[in-house]
């Protein structure tokens, strides 16, 4: 395994990361299958889990799983996203930022988080006070590095300004979607993070399923979660798919290598997360590991999709509230006029 740095913290991870969502018990897998996934996946050189205290109890499943071997890895998880109906167990105010990790750190049976990274980000709340009390737990050795997930560019940059300001922890990596249908942060959220040195662990590199080969035109989704979101049945997504199946098979390759390789081939991701719900779907992964896809074929990758775009927008992807809330984006009716 060729570790690489994740951004200028001087950690090493391996360029796939474990995701943990499928660990979840909610998910059909029972905590013993979960570990032996785990353990195969650090027997294999993966060396850097993900999770989050959304994830249902995922954090417990691999706590569990880690004992003994805790020091071998590089934990991140996750905090922000609502985990029950009180409205302040959510969001990222040092009030739910104290607790939150806490719970994670008892969960994870760990004294340490590696990587601590806002799930989602909290308009509501000043980036100086989410960074102040960041600040204070990487000062206290409960955390190692902080980082942000689904961050739009515009606001990585704010929160570098914020920290250098007032003297406070940087972000220090961003977890975005990526993948052959989803380019558009190479248009900057990749840029801004390599002028930043940010660590970059991408999420979602076989689409949510579409890029596994199961999903073709004129036959039945077999995906779970196909009927939960419109991005896993959306017809141009699919076309696009079936102009890369072809690609995949005259380089000779499953169409999920071609993926997790080209997942891995920008020089702004440190690192890609990849989920396994069963033992299988982990050797089907690793044999990946060796692929290195040449610049003719991704010369042809992107006349099927052009760098920076996306193949229509994902459903999990960040939305500024002024789309969803209609007050915001518009005057007091007596203002909308000129005169």
């Amino acid at each position: 395994m060729q570790y690489r740095t994740l951004g200028r913290t001087g950690i090493k991870v391996s360029p796939y990361a474990l995701g943990t969502l499928m660990f979840a018990t909610r998910m059909g897998n029972e905590p013993e299958e979960s570990a032996r996934i785990i353990h195969k996946a650090l027997d294999a050189g993966i060396n850097f889990l993900d999770t989050a205290d959304a994830y249902a109890d995922s954090e417990e499943v691999v706590g569990k799983a880690l004992e003994g071997r805790r020091d071998d890895v590089v934990l991140a998880t996750k905090f922000g996203r609502p985990v029950g109906e009180d409205p302040n167990r959510r969001g990222t105010s040092r009030r739910w930022i104290m607790k939150a990790v806490e719970n994670s750190l008892r969960r994870l049976r760990t004294d340490h988080i590696d990587v601590y990274q806002i799930h989602r980000l909290d308009p509501s709340t000043d980036f100086e006070e989410t960074l102040s009390a960041l600040t204070d737990l990487v000062r206290s050795g409960k955390v190692r590095a902080v980082g942000s997930s689904n961050t739009p560019a515009s606001d990585l940059v704010e929160a570098q300004w914020v920290a250098e300001r007032r003297n406070l922890e940087r972000l220090r990596t961003e977890q975005p979607p990526y993948s052959l249908l989803n380019r558009g942060i190479e248009r900057e959220v990749l840029p801004v993070a390599q002028r930043h040195g940010t660590g970059v662990m991408v999420w979602g590199p076989l689409a949510q399923g579409m890029l596994t080969g199961r999903v073709r035109r004129n036959q039945e989704n077999p995906l779970l979660r196909a009927s939960l979101v419109r991005h896993l049945t959306d017809e141009r997504r699919i076309d696009v798919v079936e102009q890369l199946v072809p690609l995949a098979e005259e380089a000779g390759l499953p169409l999920t290598r071609l993926a997790l390789a080209f997942s891995i081939a920008h020089p702004g991701v440190t690192s890609a997360l990849v989920g396994a719900r069963t033992e299988a779907h982990l050797d089907d992964l690793v044999s990946a590991f060796d692929v290195r896809l040449d610049d003719d074929l991704l010369d042809r990758i992107d006349e099927i999709v052009p760098p920076g775009t996306d193949v229509t927008v994902l459903d999990q992807d960040y939305r500024p509230p002024a789309l969803d809330e209609a007050h915001l984006r518009r005057r007091p009716a007596a203002e909308r006029a000129a005169v």
